[in-house]
């Protein structure tokens, strides 16, 4: 096995190849045992110096493709998210239902009267005592990073709806907070700010075991552009009708007639949906 190799990342920094972190993402898709040996074995054989990881990714991808669309759909979730764009809409949608999926109560793009101005929210978030006002912050392209500056302009906005909120009616005990969410990640000025000041924070990998891809995967709740069975011009149509989950789909079949898919596809769509969704065992 070759060793001491740099990759390139999306950001344009350098750093060694790490087959471990290769072999956790095989393994959160799903991969196991000899598969997962197999294709580390085979992204060995292309390793060279300043070898991108996006290049490491599609071909981890193709190889795990050819034992399971399953497996692969779980495996591209980082690259599933960007196709979530171009506008920020559709992964909003995404972050609400994640969060209704863990109880939370959600509203999108509602106007919020501050103590000062109005402010487009995008999303509300309540449960139990807690009343979140959450931004999010979707990019399309890899390697970006949000800077500090988001986490000061998002509280200077979270701070004039609170001062309003606090004054209503039935809002006195309750917890409110303000929320951030990327696609991408936070820079650790970012981090370090939103915590010192109590602003929630929540990113590819952040927190630590707990950011997005940590509760899509346990929740299960993949976006339909992880479907490897259709188009991109499919999805959209999809995206466009409020459709950003595979169960989703699963729940509301007759979106594929109305999009236009045939009868064969739509088996094979609705097939690699609940093998994602975990509706069955194999693919």
């Amino acid at each position: 096995m070759k060793s001491n190799i740099r990759v390139t990342k999306a950001s344009g920094e350098q750093e060694l190849f790490d087959e471990h972190k290769l072999r956790r993402s095989l393994r959160s898709a799903g991969a196991h045992g000899d598969t997962v040996d197999r294709i580390v074995e085979s992204i060995h054989q292309l390793l060279h110096d300043g070898i991108s990881t996006q290049k490491i990714y599609r071909e981890a991808f193709d190889l795990l493709k050819e034992d399971s669309k399953r497996l692969a759909g779980r495996y591209k979730l980082k690259d599933a998210i960007l196709e979530l764009g171009p506008t920020g809409f559709p992964f909003e949608k995404f972050i609400a239902e994640l969060l209704n999926h863990q109880e939370y109560k959600t509203e999108n793009g509602i106007i919020v009267e501050g103590d000062c101005v109005s402010h487009e929210i995008d999303v509300i978030a309540q449960k139990d005592n807690e009343h979140f006002m959450i931004e999010c912050k979707f990019h399309n392209r890899k390697g970006h990073t949000c800077d500090v500056k988001i986490p000061l302009y998002i509280q200077s906005r979270f701070l004039d709806v609170k001062r309003k909120w606090t004054s209503l009616p039935g809002h006195k005990n309750k917890v409110h907070k303000g929320w951030v969410v990327t696609n991408t990640r936070f820079t650790k000025d970012a981090e370090q700010y939103a915590e010192c000041i109590g602003l929630k924070l929540l990113s590819w990998d952040y927190p630590k075991n707990n950011g997005l891809k940590d509760l899509i995967s346990r929740a299960k709740l993949h976006p339909v552009t992880c479907l490897s069975s259709m188009d991109k011009m499919e999805k959209k149509h999809l995206l466009d009708a409020d459709i950003v989950l595979c169960s989703q789909l699963l729940d509301h079949t007759e979106m594929l007639d109305k999009i236009g898919i045939d009868s064969r596809k739509k088996n094979q769509i609705l097939k690699e949906a609940r093998a994602i969704c975990n509706q069955e065992n194999n693919l």
